[in-house]
């Protein structure tokens, strides 16, 4: 009976890891997609929402300490009152 049980059990995580990968996938070709279509619309505010997504992924750890020239490109729309 149990290994029976752990049979099953392996086969519904098996399962289960396949389904979400798969749904992973689809997520990421969809966000891909997206990133496409707003690239080729505007190619500013596409570079915009990228640099938002380093800049959360730069300061997301709290106890990190970055070290960066503030006139780097990183900081090109933190350094812009107009964003340019």
């Amino acid at each position: 009976i149990r290994a029976d049980a752990d049979r099953q059990k392996t086969i519904l995580l098996a399962n289960a890891y396949r389904d979400a990968e798969q749904t992973r996938g689809k997520g990421d070709a969809q966000a891909t997609a997206t990133y496409a279509e707003a690239y080729s619309k505007d190619a500013e505010f596409y570079a915009f929402v990228r640099s938002l997504n380093a800049y959360r992924e730069a300061f997301s750890s709290k106890g990190d300490v970055l070290l960066v020239d503030p006139d780097s490109d990183f900081f090109h729309y933190l350094n812009s009152q107009k964003g340019k």
